[in-house]
């Protein structure tokens, strides 16, 4: 017999400095004394939006004012099959308090020290480490030297991920050139991500690999490297990125592009479809800068990718 699904809305509350908000459950609620981000069900007739503004009143004593959609995560409990729809809620009014009696606690995503967490929300500590901008490199147009340098400027204003995609080097300078960037980026705490190359990855001790979406489609498991992310421009493919189980995507094009004068692009409302029901964390891409990042996370997005804009 086919369990219904419960939806809840659960608000991830972020400080400027990168802190979020977990919540204990209380002891008359089925796993008392587990850490979780606060929300509840979304009743009938409510949107997911509506049911995290009334559950983070009734909870925390707060007025959501900016929650933008996030990730939406199915999680099969014992006795129920929840469907979890993530809002990372940026600005509020008023200090959040237990209002049904339970213990709050600020973390960092890469250092919680409150146990035990719900099983549905340990993905969701990972995704947060995750910066809003993910680069990809450009040495092809820029010249490696004048791009060494823009990477060593854009790493010290904060970079922390970027890719190494350069279809036109070949092997020998391909292994040489992405080296460098990765001595140059693990100075500063960033990853890098290889496009294409696990193999190549694997052993120049790069922090994961960035796959195409042809490989994404014939991918029969997941990588084995820490970090694993891949193009995507269809809702297929982010079906089996989920199934893969892969830390992020970049969806695109989103907007006309300098790369691919004419062709087809997703628009924003195609985009904000296609990321409305997604487990996995979604970077846009395609004619974008900085400057887009509220519109994207508007639309779902994690962040933006950006290629000649990054530098």
């Amino acid at each position: 017999m086919t369990r219904p699904v419960v939806h809840v809305a659960a608000g991830v509350l972020l400080r400027p400095d990168g802190t979020f908000l977990l919540a204990q459950r209380p002891t008359d609620k089925v796993y008392a004394g587990y850490w979780e981000f606060p929300g509840g069900k979304v009743e009938s007739g409510e949107t997911p939006r509506q049911a995290l503004v009334r559950e983070l009143q009734e909870e925390l004593g707060i007025r959501v004012g900016v929650a933008f959609p996030w990730l939406v995560r199915s999680f099969a409990y014992p006795h129920a099959l929840v469907k979890l729809h993530f809002f990372r809620v940026v600005a509020w009014q008023g200090e959040p308090q237990g209002k049904e009696g339970q213990q709050l606690s600020w973390q960092a995503p890469q250092a919680v020290t409150v146990a035990p967490l719900l099983p549905a929300n340990q993905p969701i500590l990972r995704a947060l480490a995750l910066p809003a901008v993910y680069a990809i490199s450009n040495a092809t147009e820029l010249g490696e030297v004048n791009f060494m340098c823009r990477l060593s400027q854009a790493l010290q204003n904060g970079l922390r991920l970027l890719q190494v995609r350069e279809k036109y080097l070949h092997s020998d300078a391909l292994q040489l050139f992405a080296s460098r960037v990765i001595t140059l980026a693990h100075e500063y705490g960033a990853k890098v991500l290889l496009n294409g190359d696990i193999d190549l990855a694997l052993a120049l001790g790069a922090d994961g690999v960035h796959l195409t979406e042809g490989q994404l489609q014939h991918c029969q498991r997941r990588p084995d490297l820490p970090y694993c992310a891949a193009s995507c421009h269809s809702e297929s493919a982010l079906r089996r990125a989920e199934t893969l189980g892969l830390d992020f995507v970049v969806l695109s094009p989103v907007l006309p592009t300098l790369s691919h004068p004419g062709a087809a692009t997703l628009g924003w409302d195609k985009f904000a479809h296609l990321c409305a029901d997604t487990s996995v964390p979604v970077y846009a891409l395609g004619g974008l800068n900085r400057s887009h990042l509220l519109t994207a996370w508007e639309r779902g997005a994690h962040g933006v990718s950006l290629l000649r804009q990054a530098w």
